[in-house]
């Protein structure tokens, strides 16, 4: 009995494991971006243009971005807000149902919300760039790092096409440092919407240490004057 039930919890420990068994083992690459406001707005808009057809990241609210970004109320209707008749208060979802979706891609594309925090940015970042031409997929398109995922390229026009070998097939309107760049962007407005609060983490944090300074200070002043008369 001991042995059939640690034969189970060995097979439940390994799960995860296998799981990630089905990703390849890529290299991954760490972007190169100042997280800001301005990043994460360039990288709303990019969302907004190339992904926010099919993935939602219904966590976050539209006026969020007005509220933590600084962006424009106007611009957020106009640039980021979809479908037509989303209200500004809304969260950032989509129209299509999950069953079309499933129809339509195979598998519905996820939330990415809590993508950021779920893989990482280095994923999020190499991922977006490892699209090859497969003509043996549904889509026309692989990944190196997700092996036989259902999306297909969407950013393909701007990083253009390439083969298996990294050969391009045909070029793009961006250069590769230009690409780079734009997919940074992204992953920055990922990693604000699986944590909206880290920019105001980060804005307090000289107030947090100018507050310790003057704390140790006071109390380095206090300390000498309680024990000035024992010495």
């Amino acid at each position: 009995m001991k042995k059939l039930i640690t034969i189970l919890l060995m097979g439940v420990m390994w799960l995860p494991a296998l799981g990630r068994a089905s990703e390849a083992a890529v290299k991954l690459d760490h972007p190169e971006y100042t997280f800001d406001r301005e990043t994460i707005q360039r990288g709303a808009k990019i969302f907004a243009e190339y992904c926010f057809t099919c993935h939602s990241v219904k966590y976050m609210r539209y006026n969020r971005l007005v509220a933590d970004l600084g962006m424009p109320e106007s611009v957020v209707k106009q640039e980021i807000m979809r479908p037509d008749g989303a209200k500004i208060n809304g969260n950032m979802t989509v129209t299509m149902s999950h069953d079309d979706a499933a129809a339509w891609f195979g598998k519905a594309p996820p939330d990415l919300s809590l993508e950021a925090r779920a893989r990482g940015v280095d994923w999020i970042y190499t991922y977006l760039r490892s699209f090859y031409r497969d003509n043996g997929r549904p889509t026309g398109w692989n990944n190196h790092v997700f092996p036989m995922v259902a999306m297909p390229n969407v950013l393909a026009p701007l990083q253009g096409e390439k083969d298996a070998n990294g050969k391009v097939i045909q070029a793009g309107s961006m250069t590769p440092q230009q690409f780079d760049k734009t997919v940074a962007d992204l992953t920055a407005f990922l990693q604000y919407v699986s944590d909206p609060s880290e920019l105001k983490r980060q804005s307090m944090g000289p107030y947090v240490l100018g507050f310790l300074l003057i704390f140790t200070i006071l109390a380095y002043l206090l300390k000498r004057e309680y024990w000035r008369d024992v010495h």
